[in-house]
């Protein structure tokens, strides 16, 4: 049986060519984000913000949405009810009351949590504690985890750290491996995923997290990745095709590392769609950065990490001196016949 091709030989599309549309399309992306995030802002989870978490066993099987009506009826705020592995065990996060910007807070005097605070806090969990004692008597109620204000603080400047780092040791990375202007199409390609990234969390809204954290830096991977195996197509190309026209040449590696960016995509794709859709609500954050950031950084790696090579003036002569292909042969795209 002959193996499924998902993109046949000698493929020749010109991805190229909408290079100004597909830039046009990123800078609007990246403005709707950045406006989104000044005007809607995150949905802080309370690893950020700070609050408490109790875990409750019931007897049989609970109705989540009837226990959340129950319990935003009692005026404690977001609430955020998940099921812990099976249907009668529930987690309940409780944020700090008025939580609900670390940025503010951790900018601001000490990111700790007042006394005041802390015992509207405990009030609202007594409140939370016999409402549930009251509606479902033979449910066992756990021990009580509290997330301070300031630790909230702390794992949100570490997350941020962390991101940065983890782009501009990318960048450094891809400097040292190619040249200077690959380093920065990765990182200009990395930062064009994470924002829109970020604008997609201000837009729907779900519950940003560590977990989200931790999507961010599998995307800053999963990216790097694919712009790396196509600059490393572009860097050998070059060598060969010494006289081919960049935009040719561009096209070329894009091509002929296709078959690879498409399938290892859809596999990630669809075993994350599937996650995403009868997956627990515990990693539906996580999942749903993943989907979407792998189908931006793919978009990326065609459309920004390669065109910005042309905005820097790169040619397939820029960096090692003239010489021809394999037996001088100069492969010239054609135009004719484009997949």
């Amino acid at each position: 049986m002959r193996p499924l091709k998902l993109v046949p030989d000698k493929t020749n599309i010109p991805f190229l060519r909408p290079r100004k549309i597909a830039l046009a399309i990123s800078l609007l992306l990246i403005a709707a984000s950045i406006f989104l995030l000044a005007t809607r802002g995150l949905n802080w989870g309370i690893d950020f913000v700070g609050g408490q978490t109790m875990r409750v066993s019931f007897d049989k099987k609970v109705d989540i949405a009837k226990l959340r009506g129950e319990i935003e009826a009692l005026d404690v705020g977001d609430v955020v009810l998940q099921e812990m592995g099976t249907a009668n065990v529930v987690n309940i996060r409780i944020p700090l009351p008025g939580a609900s910007n670390p940025i503010g807070k951790c900018i601001g005097a000490g990111g700790g949590v007042t006394t005041g605070i802390a015992g509207d806090a405990n009030r609202i969990v007594a409140k939370v504690r016999a409402s549930i004692v009251k509606n479902y008597p033979k449910a066992n109620i756990g021990s009580v985890n509290a997330v301070s204000g300031k630790v909230g603080c702390e794992l949100f400047s570490t997350g941020t750290i962390a991101l940065a780092l983890a782009m501009l040791g990318v960048a450094l990375y891809i400097w040292f491996r190619f040249e200077w202007q690959f380093g920065a199409g990765g990182l200009i390609t990395l930062v064009h995923d994470v924002i829109i990234t970020f604008g997609f969390f201000s837009l729907t809204q779900l519950t940003f997290d560590l977990n989200v954290i931790a999507a961010f830096l599998t995307i800053i991977g999963y990216s790097l990745n694919d712009t790396v195996v196509i600059y490393d197509r572009i860097r050998e190309n070059m060598r060969k095709y010494r006289k081919m026209d960049i935009e040719s040449l561009l096209d070329l590696s894009i091509n002929e590392t296709l078959s690879r960016t498409v399938t290892t995509s859809i596999s990630l794709v669809m075993t994350l769609a599937i996650l995403l859709l009868i997956g627990p609500d515990t990693i539906l954050g996580f999942v749903a950065a993943m989907v979407f950031g792998f189908i931006i950084g793919t978009y990326s790696s065609m459309y920004i990490s390669a065109p910005f090579l042309i905005w820097l003036n790169v040619g397939p002569d820029s960096f090692l001196p003239g010489t021809t292909g394999i037996d001088g042969a100069e492969r010239v795209r054609r135009e004719e016949g484009v997949v």
